[in-house]
This record gives structure tokens, sequence and C-alpha cells, in this order.
């Protein structure tokens, strides 16, 4: 499975902002510099966080984007499926039933194997993005990680 650029500028958008400051929030060129990322584009992508709820946006002078609720109630499957939806990525055509080497109808009542393993690794992979919440990932950095974003982000410390 590949999924689009854009998931990693999220994840790692969403990540930096669980780094500010309670209330804090970043713009989207910030955000946008702090990466080298396209900012038309990243907008886009940080407004699909913000309809599924993991983000909120503020307009103005001191507007911008932060997390719209604590890093712990935050999943990376939440982030992930806000921009890619839900849907498995693989789709089964039944392509068994198919050309010469066609199954009998018979032997098709069971739903294909492959599709059956291939939405059980789909599953698993759900699974385990769904365990994961942002404040697991900060607790993963290095202490001077949060303070460091600030400062380059915000320039804030």
């Amino acid at each position: 499975m590949k999924l689009p650029v854009s998931t990693e500028w999220v994840l790692h958008c969403a990540t930096t902002l669980a780094q500010l400051e309670p209330g804090a929030s970043a713009s989207a060129t910030q955000l946008a510099q702090y990466y080298d990322l396209p900012a038309a584009y990243l907008v886009k992508q940080l407004k699909l966080l913000v309809k599924a709820g993991v983000l909120t946006a503020n307009t103005g002078p001191r507007g911008g984007f932060r997390l719209a609720e604590p890093a712990a109630g935050i999943t990376l499957l939440r982030i992930v499926e806000a921009v890619d939806g839900e849907s498995s990525p693989y789709e089964c055509r039944e392509i068994r039933q198919q050309g010469r080497g066609a199954l009998p109808p018979e032997d098709c009542r069971r739903t294909c194997v492959l599709a059956e393993k291939m939405a059980d690794a789909h599953e698993a992979w759900r699974r385990s993005l769904a365990g994961v919440t942002l404040a697991d990932i900060l607790a993963t950095l290095p202490p001077t990680a949060p303070a460091r974003t600030r400062t380059r982000l915000t320039g804030s410390g």
C-alpha cells in the first residue's frame, strides 16, 4: 500500500502542533515553511483535519491551526483517515471467475480467500494506527524537541 505524500505532511504537522503550548497555534504558512512544503496545498490538507475534528482553525492575525483536543485523544488512524478515507486499498474484482481460468460459480460461493487476507491485513493496520496517539509519539521524542519546535516554528520557547 502506498499512501499519498500528504499523509506524511499531516502526520508531521499534527505532531508539531501537539508540541506547542496549550492554546497556541501555527499558521499553514508557518508549518509550510517549517517543512518546506507548498502552503496552498498544505492548507487544503489541514482543512481536512479540521473537518474531521482533529484540528481547529482560527482566522485573523493571531489565527492558525491547533489541536482540537488533547494529544492523548488523537490517534494516528484519525489523522490518516481524515485525509485518505477509511476504505481498504484492496478491491477484489473477482477475477477468479473470469478468463480461461474461471472457476465455476459453485466454487466461488465463499468470499475470495485473497480478499479475506487483504481485509485482515487492512484491519490489522487500522488497529495498529488506532492504538497510537499523538501523546504516544510525543513521549518518544527527545526531551528537548518540543522547545526546539516551538522556537523554530513560532519564535517562542
